[in-house]
Order: C-alpha cells, then sequence, then structure tokens
C-alpha cells in the first residue's frame, strides 16, 4: 500500500490541471475525492488495477470527469459488479488523458478478476465508443489527414500497425500492380511512412516497390519516442540545450558514480510505478537516470546533492579494507589499528580518518546483524576467511529491482552550504582534494564557487590556514564542526522540550523515545527522548520504522548499536 500511496500523490503533483494546479482526485460520486480514505478502505486488497484512459481528441471532450464516470459505470455493468475507483484527469501533455486507480474488490468482498482479454481490447472498445458517441464518427477524410501527420514521426505509429499487418515475413509488396488490400490514399501514406523508415534505417527498399522491415523496429522507434518525452522532460527541468544531456540506459544503468544536484524526479512508468532522475552532475552535464522500484526514492527530495552509482551486487571497497587488515591480524578487525593506519596516511590522502573509520564500523554493523561477522567486544570484529563472497551476496539480497544505488550527499541545497555551521559535503569535497572531477561548466562551476566561498568561510573562522597556493585544514575539523552544530541546536531543543541535553559518551546506552529524525549540516540525525533528558545520536535507516517507539542502544567510537524491538528502560546514561 505505501507504493499505492505514493502512486496517488504523485498522479496528483502540480502542474497537471488546466490551470497549472494539482490534479484533484474524483470518484464514482465525489468531486473531491479523499485518497487517504480510499487508501484505508484497500488495505486488505490483494492487487489494484491502473489504467490510463487517453481517448483520440481527448481536447474536444465537453468533460472529461463525466466520460471517466460513464466509462466505468459501463465497466462495472460488464463485470457485474459495483466498483471503487479513484481517479485523475491531467493536462499537462499534447493529448489529456484520465488516471484510474480501481480497487481490486467486488461489492460482496471477493477479489476482483478481470480477463486480461478484456482489460487489453474489451476496456479500449468501451472508452472508444464513449467518445464516438460524443464527438461523432470520423470521416475518411479525418482519419487520413490524422494518419498524414504520423509519418515522420519518431515513434510507435497506427501506420506502423498496418504495415505490420501487410507484411509477410517482413517483406512489403507496395507495387501498384500488385492486387490491394488498401484503398490508394491509404498506400501512399504507407508508402510515405517506409520512406521514413528507411531514412531511420528501420526499413529498406530492396527492389522497385519492395520494402524490407527490420525486426527490431517496434522496439527502436519506442525507444526514440521515450528519448524524445525524456528530452523534453530534462529541458523542462533545466532549460539547456540537449548537448548538455545524457541518457543513462534504462537497462544497464550508470557505469559509474554520478554525483549532482537532483532537479527533478518523477515516474518513468506511471502504470508501474517506476521512478527517473534528472541529476545536474558536478561533471557539467545533465543525466536522466532511471533508477526503477526504488525503496530510497521517498527520501530524494529536489535541490538535495546525491550520488546515483551502479547498484552494490559486488562487495563494497570497505569490504576489502575490512578482509585486508583482518588478514594481517588473525582475522581480527581492530578500528583502532585501523584508525592509526588511515591517519598515518594524512587527511589529504583519504579525506578524514574517523569518519572513514565510522564508515566501516556502520558497514560491519549492518553484516553483523545479517550474521556474516561477529562483534568480540568494542572496536573487535571476528571476519570469516569467505567474508568477501558473504558480503557479495549480502548485496546481492539487497539490491532493488531499479539497476541502480543512491546516497544522498547533502539533503540541504548548495546555496546554503558555504556558510553552514556544520560539517558539510562541500567541507568534505575540500579535504578529499579531488576537484579533478569537477566541471568549469554548469552545476561543476556552481560547486567550485562554493567551495571557494566555503574555504573563506573557514579561514575566517580560524578552523583554515592560507599557505601561499595551499589551504591548511584545522585537525579533525569535520568533529570540530559537528559538534559545534550539535552544541547549537541542542540548546535549541532545551529551551523547547523544556529537558536537559546529554550526549552520551562510548560505553553508554541509550534508552527511550525515537521521536524524530533532523536535518542538520552535519547530516541526519535522531533525537532520542527520555523522561528525564534527551540527545542526539547518527541517524540511520534501520530507525525508519521506529519513529515514536521505544529504542535501545550502545553508543560506540563510531555511532550507535541499535537493538531495536528490546524493551528498553527508558533512560539516557550519562
Amino acid at each position: 500500500l505505501k507504493a499505492a500511496a505514493a502512486h496517488l500523490r504523485y498522479i496528483q503533483r502540480d502542474d497537471v490541471s488546466r490551470d497549472g494546479e494539482p490534479g484533484q482526485l474524483y470518484s464514482a460520486t465525489e468531486n473531491h475525492a479523499d485518497g487517504g480514505a480510499f487508501i484505508d478502505r484497500s488495505q486488505s486488497d490483494r492487487h489494484q488495477f491502473r489504467f490510463i484512459v487517453s481517448p483520440e481528441d481527448a481536447g474536444n471532450l465537453s468533460d472529461m470527469r463525466a466520460y471517466a464516470r460513464d466509462l466505468m459505470a459501463q465497466v462495472a455493468e460488464d463485470l457485474g459488479t459495483r466498483l471503487d475507483w479513484v481517479a485523475v484527469d491531467h493536462h499537462n501533455t499534447d493529448n489529456p488523458h484520465t488516471h484510474i486507480v480501481l480497487r481490486g474488490v467486488t461489492d460482496d468482498g471477493k477479489t476482483l478478476i478481470i480477463d486480461r482479454d478484456y482489460i487489453a481490447h474489451g476496456l479500449r472498445a468501451r472508452a472508444s465508443a464513449l467518445a464516438t458517441l460524443e464527438l461523432g464518427p470520423q470521416s475518411d477524410k479525418e482519419i487520413a489527414t490524422k494518419l498524414r501527420r504520423e509519418i515522420e514521426q519518431e515513434r510507435w505509429t497506427r501506420i506502423d500497425r498496418t504495415i505490420d499487418r501487410m507484411a509477410d515475413n517482413r517483406l512489403i509488396d507496395m507495387r501498384p500492380d500488385i492486387g490491394r488490400r488498401s484503398s490508394e490514399p491509404m498506400r501512399r501514406i504507407v508508402l510515405g511512412r517506409l520512406q521514413a523508415l528507411a531514412r531511420m534505417g528501420l526499413a529498406q527498399e530492396v527492389q522497385t516497390g519492395v520494402w524490407r522491415l527490420r525486426s527490431d523496429r517496434e522496439a527502436v522507434l519506442r525507444r526514440m519516442s521515450e528519448r524524445d518525452d525524456i528530452i523534453k522532460r530534462m529541458h523542462r527541468a533545466l532549460g539547456r540545450g540537449p548537448s548538455h544531456y545524457c541518457i543513462v540506459d534504462p537497462i544497464a544503468g550508470p557505469d559509474r558514480q554520478i554525483v549532482g544536484r537532483l532537479a527533478a524526479k518523477g515516474l518513468s512508468d506511471e502504470l508501474d510505478d517506476r521512478y527517473f532522475l534528472i541529476v545536474d552532475g558536478t561533471d557539467g552535464r545533465a543525466h536522466h537516470i532511471d533508477v526503477g522500484r526504488h525503496p530510497e526514492i521517498d527520501g530524494v527530495k529536489p535541490g538535495s546533492i546525491v550520488a546515483v552509482g551502479p547498484s552494490r551486487t559486488r562487495p563494497r571497497p570497505a569490504d576489502g579494507a575490512v578482509a585486508d587488515l583482518a588478514g594481517q591480524n588473525q582475522g581480527i578487525y581492530e578500528t583502532e589499528r585501523h584508525l592509526a593506519l588511515e591517519r598515518s596516511r594524512g587527511q589529504r590522502v583519504r579525506g578524514d580518518p574517523d569518519a572513514l573509520v565510522e564508515g566501516h564500523v556502520r558497514r560491519l554493523e549492518a553484516l553483523r546483524r545479517a550474521g556474516i561477522v561477529e562483534r568480540l567486544e568494542e572496536g573487535r570484529w571476528r571476519i570469516p576467511k569467505d567474508f568477501l563472497d558473504k558480503a557479495a551476496a549480502y548485496e546481492a539480497k539487497r539490491v532493488p529491482s531499479g539497476p541502480v544505488a543512491i546516497e544522498i550527499q547533502s539533503s540541504l541545497p548548495l546555496d546554503t552550504l558555504s556558510r553552514a555551521e556544520g560539517a558539510t559535503w562541500l567541507d568534505r569535497q575540500l579535504l578529499s582534494g579531488n576537484s579533478s572531477t569537477i566541471a568549469e561548466t554548469g552545476f561543476g562551476r556552481e560547486v567550485r564557487q562554493a567551495m571557494a566561498d566555503r574555504t573563506d568561510q573557514l579561514i575566517s573562522e580560524g578552523l583554515a590556514d592560507r599557505r601561499g597556493q595551499r589551504v591548511v585544514f584545522m585537525r579533525n575539523i569535520l568533529q570540530t564542526l559537528r559538534a559545534r552544530e550539535l552544541a547549537a541546536i541542542a540548546k535549541r531543543l532545551e529551551r523547547q522540550l523544556k529537558l536537559p541535553y546529554r550526549q552520551p559518551a562510548a560505553g553508554n546506552r541509550i534508552e527511550g523515545i525515537f521521536r524524530r529524525p533532523i536535518a542538520l549540516d552535519s547530516g541526519r540525525f535522531a533525537m532520542i527522548e527520555s523522561p528525564s533528558a534527551f540527545c542526539l545520536v547518527p541517524w540511520r535507516p534501520i530507525l525508519e520504522r521506529s519513529i515514536g517507539r521505544e529504542v535501545a542502544g550502545t553508543v560506540t567510537n563510531t555511532g550507535v548499536s541499535w537493538s531495536l524491538g528490546l524493551a528498553p528502560r527508558r533512560g539516557i546514561d550519562r
């Protein structure tokens, strides 16, 4: 039902009505239907049906809402049951259309079964008959005029379906002296389409009047149509020319990680709930990425900075580092040993050592819950010999139905980061020392300017120092910035909650109610409240389903090891 609720929200989004307003949900009897109530009624339904009704010349219909109601009344009569449905009319495309969501239940509470043939043909016939009843039948002249408009179109058309019926083993004979199964005007339309297909590389005249068709022309034409829709979509989101666009193959997915600002997101397939992202990349290009039914899509907001890359069906780089360190230490991974190694390499080599090791520990906590590694004590883990194989298998199980992995780098927009109080994505970029992949154009140019502004800000606060062409950052600057921001937000929350703030140290146990996540410059944090105090700890996705519930965990040097589902004693150790 989460997907169904997301679908209803999406079809009611802004800019789909005639006046650019959000779509209005309606039903058989209500002009302002309650989507939440519809979802509640659907709790026990085994399935839903979703239709997009797009009648030809829909713009000429006097009332699309009345048309949809007449159609669904006819469907109810055909199926022999009252139907519970909601719909939204869309006017944001060249051809107006209606999204209909139908509960999969009959009026006596049984599961509603609809024959595939009725969905594919019967429903189409009913919709066509109703449109004809209002608009009248099309004359031969009207039909021919509309078909002529399709001759040059880069999509699968009605003429292509006619060609399919006329072809014999991918050959079609259009010589005038051959017995015709169609009129002369239709023959000229088909010839015009064949010539257009030849220019697209999808047909070839093998001898005068005889044409051979490419076997994959339907798939190619549908991809061409999708590409045209994608380019229009990207132009609406960014306003730049197609020379800056990069359309990622929807099957293979991205071959590298793409970092940038999320310019837009939406449904690439509104019936199957497949999503797309448009990412304005730091490489100066705009990327359209099909992410499928991604489990993290709801948490990704336009304006945030994201990294979108290939799905992790292999061990992560962190897994390799853990395996190497454990191999040198009789199968034991130790955070102190790892931290010492990273500090010896220097912050400019791989970024902040503490943050890096913290990421490895978070990974090990996830693998511990999966039964792959064993935590011996604070900061020490037993790593099995087949660790990398098990880590790869773990990732394979977690791969979403889309071909990508999505990571939120900053939930806050770029223009707020240069003067932010906490540790930001910009700070991590500055510490990495790797700006060579950031372009001088597009969003890359904005990032370079923001990094320069952030450097000036840190210098003015005494957190960095310019030495000639080099900038030297204060040791442990990320921790300093994070602590400063946490202290400021804690003071504000103390006044609001009328409770003292307690920041537990490593080894302390946290027990209380997880009130809400809090988005800070330094990242997301969870607010845990007990009767005597509250604390802020790094956010973890595992907490998502525990909002408003009691949680318990133990603070480590790199985060919190949660024991969700246990009955806590409702306290925060001091």
